[in-house]
């Protein structure tokens, strides 16, 4: 089958994991949105609520890992109907939660182990129908997160307002299974699985399929797992996204601490998402031709710095300033996590891979939100929070810069 006369197969996976990203992005970002309304309502410590999204985070990772050796071996529209079912599944026992426990094992738990596979197949997907524009199409796909950001958070904190976070919250669940059903028709594991001439994007020929037998697969994996350039990688994005969960989950709350206040912080958290999804798009693009790996470098170390900076800022004006550097920063990081993993461990067994690298969120995501709500908690200001991320971050960033200096597995 020869579709140079239609339009690319890979473009429908695109819009498919476009969908996939969106949910699991705009559902865990907007939790910031829930963060207050559900203290009051349980009558939890700052620390203790945000402890739920430093488990959700976590285990979305931890899962994803695990979910992309799945995808790999069974396929992804399979994993992703299943995530779909699973997030819906504990999202609405989220909705029925009376105590910290029971938020915590539905919403930290269960619909984390949903949004990861979700998550790994939206993300790791792509990169096996693009080489040639792999960054485009990465950015195109990986815009679904702040488009989710844009959409997500605003409703969510109009409908807290007028319904309580319970209503709020199902109505999100409602919303995403609907487009998560979208996107199940939409992807395909690879071109040689729908017998499609994937000779745009590969010039020189598609790749091998990764080996049936298991023992050779597992000795791959562990391979790149065991690597250099892995650990420089994992490191430096564990330290790196822990500006993004502090400030996603705390923005809204410090902007009402420092008196802009938090529908404010909520609008801020949507321009960092309407920005995010431009410059996916455009960043990636660029990267394509000035460099995918020097690109993602330079977005990691201003995700670091204007985190460094939000301490000074005291307007809307000024708090709106930063969430579109961060977002333009972000959105070019975002748009590069699976090329960038796919350049450097190539594309055998890309789900499995960009699982394990995925784990370095689950580290940064369960530790910077709770410690950042206990600063608050101890010191009455998210000032020292924002800074400590900020200069982990940079260090990150120089981990990351090294990788590609770094010996290779392949």
């Amino acid at each position: 089958m020869v579709d140079s006369a239609r339009v690319y197969r890979g473009w429908s996976v695109v819009a498919g994991c476009f969908l996939g990203a969106l949910v699991v992005f705009g559902v865990s970002y907007s939790y910031s949105v829930f963060l207050e309304p559900i203290q009051r309502d349980l009558g939890l410590s700052r620390a203790d609520v945000s402890l739920v999204f430093s488990v959700q985070t976590a285990v979305i990772y931890v899962s994803a890992a695990g979910i992309g050796v799945l995808a790999d071996r069974y396929g992804v529209r399979r994993l992703l109907g299943l995530g779909g079912g699973l997030f819906v599944a504990g999202t609405l026992l989220a909705t029925r939660a009376r105590s910290l426990l029971t938020l915590l094992l539905s919403y930290g738990v269960l619909t984390a182990v949903g949004l990861g596979a979700v998550y790994v197949v939206s993300y790791a997907t792509v990169p096996r129908w693009f080489r040639r524009r792999r960054g485009l199409a990465a950015g195109v796909a990986t815009a679904g997160l702040g488009v989710g950001m844009l959409v997500v958070a605003p409703a969510a904190s109009v409908l807290v307002s007028s319904a309580g976070w319970r209503a709020a919250l199902l109505a999100v669940a409602l919303g995403a299974a609907l487009l998560l059903a979208v996107a199940v028709t939409l992807v395909a594991d690879d071109p040689p699985s729908q017998g499609i001439d994937a000779s745009v994007e590969f010039p020189t020929g598609y790749p091998e399929r990764p080996p049936t037998d298991w023992s050779v697969y597992r000795d791959e994996v562990v391979a790149v797992a065991a690597s250099r350039t892995f650990l420089l990688v994992f490191v430096g994005w564990v330290l790196v996204y822990a500006t993004l969960y502090v400030v996603f989950v705390h923005v809204v709350a410090h902007a009402g601490a420092v008196g802009i206040g938090e529908r404010v912080g909520a609008l801020a958290l949507a321009v960092i998402g309407a920005t995010t999804s431009v410059a996916r798009i455009a960043v990636g693009w660029g990267a394509d031709r000035v460099g995918r790996h020097r690109t993602f470098v330079a977005c990691s170390a201003a995700m670091g710095a204007s985190t460094l900076a939000l301490p000074l800022v005291e307007s809307a004006v000024g708090l709106y300033a930063f969430a579109v550097v961060y977002g333009v920063a972000y959105g070019g990081n975002g748009a590069l996590l699976s090329p960038l993993t796919t350049d450097l461990f190539g594309t055998t067994n890309p789900n499995a891979v960009f699982g394990l690298v995925s784990l370095s969120f689950a580290v940064s995501g369960l530790v910077a939100p709770w410690a950042a709500g206990l600063t608050f908690d101890v010191t009455g200001t998210y000032a020292p929070a924002f800074v400590a991320a900020g200069a982990v971050g940079l260090v990150g960033t120089g981990l990351v810069a090294a990788a590609r200096t770094a010996p290779r597995t392949s």
